[in-house]
């Protein structure tokens, strides 16, 4: 299935910077706790983030690895707190390699 187009409908998995709807992603958290299972991405099976500090560690990873979708992320999130500096460049380098949200 496509993904929505509204952006409040899906979340970005901080491990591997894959989006997914958030029904899907309720589905599979529903699974593993039916199944008494750990808590895991759906795409790379990494464990899932207890705290907001390991996201942003997370996220971070990703960036350092230059992936379009984290720079993505990272950008709009200093667009949030005020940095249009390094907004700018976070955005711009993400568009740079490719991801069409950043143009």
């Amino acid at each position: 299935l496509p993904l929505s187009l509204d952006p409040k409908k899906s979340l970005m998995m901080s491990c591997c910077s894959k989006i997914i709807c958030s029904g899907c992603y309720y589905s599979n958290d529903l699974r593993t706790h039916q199944e008494k299972l750990e808590r895991t991405c759906p795409f790379c099976r990494h464990p899932a983030p207890k705290s907001r500090e390991e996201v942003d560690k997370n996220v971070m990873k990703r960036v350092e690895l230059n992936d379009p979708a984290a720079l993505l992320q990272m950008g709009l999130r200093r667009y949030g707190e005020g940095d249009y500096d390094g907004a700018f460049r976070y955005i711009s380098k993400s568009a740079g390699l490719g991801d069409a949200g950043a143009h």
